[in-house]
């Protein structure tokens, strides 16, 4: 794992976040580290074409259609 230190940090700054890692149990360096990976973030992923058409047409954003009620078969055809 990589290292870095910041410099020239604002005293007000520093104290929001040692408020802030104590309110939420952690030490500085985890709450600062969290907050960086919060801000960075993952690189977007790559989506396949079924997931994108699967968001926009899945269960929870589709449309939901009365079926009608299926009947019987009718005779097919006589070429006789």
């Amino acid at each position: 794992m990589a290292s870095i230190t910041i410099r020239n940090l604002d005293d007000e700054v520093k104290t929001r976040l040692r408020v802030r890692a104590a309110g939420n149990g952690r030490s500085m360096e985890e709450e600062a580290r969290l907050i960086l990976r919060k801000a960075v973030g993952r690189a977007p992923r790559s989506q396949d074409l079924a997931s994108i058409i699967r968001s926009h047409f899945g269960p929870t954003n589709g449309v939901d259609l009365e079926l009608p009620p299926r009947e019987p078969a009718r005779e097919p055809p006589s070429f006789e």
